[in-house]
């Protein structure tokens, strides 16, 4: 149990450590660009246009690697107390200060953090002004000095030690060795920690001195897990081998290296193929010369080839080093696949994978597989959520309404998965989820979207029930008592419950703000605020169209005194994982009362017209309107 703790905190570390890096890439291949066309060796050496180097890679980039750490940490006045701190561990050091940046930015994030809390509520009304701007000035004086003096000579010193070291090993023919650590970690998800805390820094300064790194090779280099992939399109079996091509070309192309992780964690001895791999293409880098002259993201033969310089010797130890590093892994994984037992089960190795990453991965998804066909003569389709009071609900209504405009005789219910009932034909979840209905019901046909507002697997489903479909008429008529037996619920959704034009920080801050008003208006229990953002955690509630539907998990249930709603309007939206939301339902379901106008909201927020105008209404009774008018 330690171990895995350890494991979790090194791949968050890692993670947060990329947060800060990967939303400035552009800004890395700008500089990287610049330096690769003007400086004296450069394609158009130009001696005023290479003055812009060493500003950007001393100031710009490491100011912006701040901004964003601290913004992580405290939004927009994190961001800039962390670009102030920032600005002393640049001046105090001769050399870039990425990792001072990593370190100085999330601090002064955190500081102005926890003086926000410590004041919140003791400021007096017309001071706040006032308070805020000399708050995130005097700490990130403060902290600039501080950085000054003692993180940035503390960093010089260790980078430098790093530099020596790689020296020292490059020198030695030691670098290849660097491959037992990096590729297991790549499958680990722990290489963020290591390419963007440590050898992207080094690699810079590399950059700035050599013209070019080597080191933004060792964890980019996509040959070891292209040869993988290859040694599954010869040698593999069932779904793996049928899926291989596909996963080598996004992995290759793309640059997307987690697509080819549950080939391997199918069969981990694969980790020596991609081991033995790394150390080759290491060796051919280092024989032949290769480096690159700017970070190369994604880890694509593209993005490996534009941050190549610009001379015919360093593609010749570029593109050398990928080959090998590919053949290599192609040929010691031949031979593990072939000589040993293979499971087919991808799906299985991807949820696994997903596990280690310890949030939603971009690719899982492409390993999901349906499970048989439609089947024939369909009676019932279960929508199911964590606790099917929310979006299982509202996807449910949205298909209901799609099957009677089909006249189709199909009973079309929602539920939470633990009670997906057994004779269930077909099961739609979203995406993260499907892996747990699966278990639940593994002989239904299970099918995944990532939309519940507006997703085209209804259409698709719609078409291919049109070609056969009987149902009973006692299984209708009970599907129709079911539908029907709600009571009126307009007098949920009340005027005092709608709020307009709110600003919000993160998502947690919305649907605690839902959840507060869930709390006042006597609908939960204040244990359901937790609960909405462990479920918001688990899945998102998110559902498309610009809406959110923040409630709580199953367990939360007993928390739950009577249905309600409360509706909040985001003009400028707010970020829930990417996806920008502007209109909150906030839920509190109760032995099915909320499920009538909550079928109403999900057709009204089906049209993206309907969602502009709740967008832009300038009254409660306006919006409230929108939302009754379906």
């Amino acid at each position: 149990m330690a171990q895995s703790n350890i494991k979790v905190a090194v791949q968050k570390f890692g993670n947060f450590l990329s947060s800060m890096v990967m939303p400035n890439i552009g800004a890395f291949i700008a500089w990287g660009l610049i330096t690769a066309l003007f400086i004296p060796t450069g394609f158009f050496s130009n001696e005023s246009l290479a003055k812009l180097v060493d500003p950007m890679v001393k100031y710009l980039l490491p100011l912006l690697i701040g901004y964003t750490g601290g913004k992580l940490v405290h939004d927009q006045r994190g961001g800039v107390v962390g670009a102030i701190a920032t600005m002393g561990v640049i001046v105090g050091s001769d050399i870039p200060m990425f990792l001072g940046a990593m370190i100085m930015g999330p601090l002064g994030g955190y500081i102005i953090k926890k003086f926000d809390q410590f004041i919140e509520g003791k400021v007096k009304t017309g001071f706040e002004m006032l308070i805020n701007n000399f708050s995130a000035g005097i700490l990130g004086g403060i902290l600039a000095i501080l950085a000054f003096l003692g993180v940035s000579p503390a960093v010089d010193g260790f980078t430098g030690a790093l530099v020596v070291g790689v020296d020292w090993m490059v020198a030695h023919g030691l670098l290849p060795l660097t491959s037992i650590l990096i590729e297991p970690a790549k499958i680990l998800f722990l290489n963020n920690a290591i390419n963007h805390g440590i050898l992207s820094p080094i690699g810079a300064e590399q950059i700035r001195t050599n013209g070019q790194s080597i080191l933004l090779l060792l964890e980019t280099n996509p040959g070891p897990g292209l040869g993988i992939l290859l040694a599954y399109c010869f040698f593999g079996k069932g779904t793996a081998k049928q899926s291989a091509p596909g996963a080598a070309i996004i992995h290759f192309i793309g640059g997307i290296h987690e697509i080819y992780f549950p080939y391997v964690l199918m069969r981990p001895l694969l980790i020596i193929a991609a081991i033995l791999g790394g150390m080759s293409g290491v060796f051919t880098f280092v024989l032949l010369g290769g480096g690159l002259q700017a970070v190369a993201s994604p880890g694509s033969i593209l993005a490996i080839l534009a941050a190549t310089p610009g001379n015919a010797g360093s593609y010749v130890a570029n593109i050398s080093g990928v080959l090998v590093a590919a053949i290599v892994s192609f040929i010691v994984g031949s031979l593990i696949l072939k000589t040993g037992k293979q499971t087919e089960d991808l799906d299985e190795a991807a949820r696994k994978m997903q596990e280690m990453k310890g949030k939603k991965s971009s690719v899982a998804g492409s390993f999901t597989k349906q499970r048989g066909e439609v089947p024939a003569s369909v009676q019932k389709i279960v929508f199911a959520c964590d606790a099917g009071m929310g979006s299982s609900a509202m996807g449910a209504s949205l298909l209901r309404k799609k099957v009677k405009q089909a006249d189709l005789n199909i009973s079309v219910t929602n539920t939470a998965i633990s009670n997906i009932p057994s004779d269930a034909q077909i099961v739609i979840t979203q995406e993260e989820l499907t892996p747990r209905a699966q278990n639940k019901v593994p002989d239904a046909y299970h099918i995944s979207v990532d939309n519940f507002l507006s997703s085209p697997e209804y259409d698709k489903l719609i078409d291919q029930l049109k070609n056969d479909h009987t149902t009973s008429k006692a299984e209708e008529e009970k599907r129709v008592s079911t539908e029907n037996n709600t009571d009126s619920n307009d007098g949920l959704l009340k005027e005092e419950n709608v709020f307009l034009n709110q600003h919000f920080s993160s998502k947690e801050e919305a649907i605690r703000f839902a959840g507060s008003v869930l709390v006042k208006g006597g609908y939960v229990e204040e244990n359901y605020v937790e609960a909405m953002i462990e479920r918001d955690n688990m899945t998102s509630t998110y559902m498309g169209n610009d809406v959110a539907i923040p409630h709580g998990t199953e367990e939360a249930k007993k928390n739950v005194l009577r249905s309600g709603f409360t509706v909040i309007q985001v003009p400028e939206g707010v970020d829930f994982d990417g996806e920008k939301v502007r209109l909150i339902f906030g839920i509190a379901g109760k032995d099915g009362t909320h499920l009538e106008i909550l079928s109403g909201i999900a057709i009204t927020c089906s049209d993206m017209d309907n969602i502009e105008k709740m967008v832009h209404a300038k009254s409660a009774k306006e919006l409230m309107a929108i939302i009754q008018s379906n």
